[in-house]
């Protein structure tokens, strides 16, 4: 991937009035963004992985010919750091689970948060996380381990950056907006978001800079970090700076848009980086 694609997490709103909002498909949904200008949507197997026999065909073909990019969010079910052995085992059930619902319609990437620190020190809970992640067979979808949003959850840039140095089926994805409340606001600067991206590079090479998975919203946060996703506008995360820092960086790859009002921020964030 030699661009920036833009998309949405999971279905688009639609055009028409809001009393009345249009009900789309994942397949309508496609060709629907596609026609204004998108390039991506992340599928939500958050509670269940609803790719089926029933569907997966016209998903499938509805994404090849828009030419487009599948991805999917893994359950909010996962915690490979639980106390419970039972509990980290059925996590890796629904990730593997996640991965095979999306290899079902040509998807490249499941995204996931491996898991929370719970009262074991940072370096317990990675080699326990690690140790699990070791565990997922090969089925020939990424899986995408997300920057999470509270100080409470295992996986800040450096944890993350560490793993999938160290674990060859895994690969990076840079919640900004994420990682924006985890510091409680500590994003504010083009050099900021410059920062992270000299992480990743130094840690997983010019590689990852160019297939980079990205989530991004406006964000409300306390000190105890994220809140709640924002439309961009109505949030102090400086996106504009984000975008202008992953164009100099020659970043390519896939932003995910996650605000509320999903393909409109989605637009925006695309017309903002064809505008510098």
């Amino acid at each position: 991937m030699k661009k920036l694609l833009f998309g949405i997490s999971g279905l688009p709103i639609g055009d028409g009035p809001q009393d009345k909002p249009q009900k789309f498909t994942y397949d309508s949904g496609i060709k629907y963004l596609k026609s204004i200008g998108l390039d991506a949507m992340e599928l939500p197997f958050v509670r269940s992985v609803n790719v089926t026999d029933k569907n997966k065909d016209k998903i499938l073909k509805s994404k090849e010919e828009n030419d487009f990019y599948l991805s999917a969010h893994g359950s909010y079910y996962i915690n490979l750091n639980s106390d419970e052995i039972e509990k980290q085992e059925k996590s890796l059930e629904r990730i593997v689970k996640g991965a095979e619902g999306l290899k079902k319609v040509g998807g490249r990437s499941l995204v996931f948060h491996p898991g929370f620190y719970l009262k074991d020190s940072k370096e317990d809970t990675y080699n326990t996380i690690k140790e699990n992640l070791e565990k997922l067979p090969e089925i020939g979808v990424d899986y995408r381990l997300e920057t999470t949003g509270k100080p409470t959850q295992f996986g800040d840039i450096y944890e993350l950056t560490s793993l999938c140095k160290e674990i060859k089926s895994c690969k990076l994805c840079i919640d900004f907006s994420h990682i924006h409340a985890r510091r409680n606001g500590g994003l504010k600067t083009y050099d900021d978001f410059i920062d992270i991206l000299k992480v990743v590079e130094e840690k997983l090479g010019s590689e990852a800079i160019e297939d980079l998975h990205i989530h991004m919203s406006g964000i409300k946060y306390s000190i105890k970090g994220e809140r709640n996703h924002l439309p961009l506008d109505e949030s102090d995360f400086n996106y504009r700076d984000c975008i202008k820092a992953l164009k100099d960086y020659n970043a390519a790859g896939c932003i995910i848009c996650e605000s509320p009002i999903l393909e409109k921020d989605a637009m925006l964030l695309k017309e903002t980086y064809y505008s510098l």
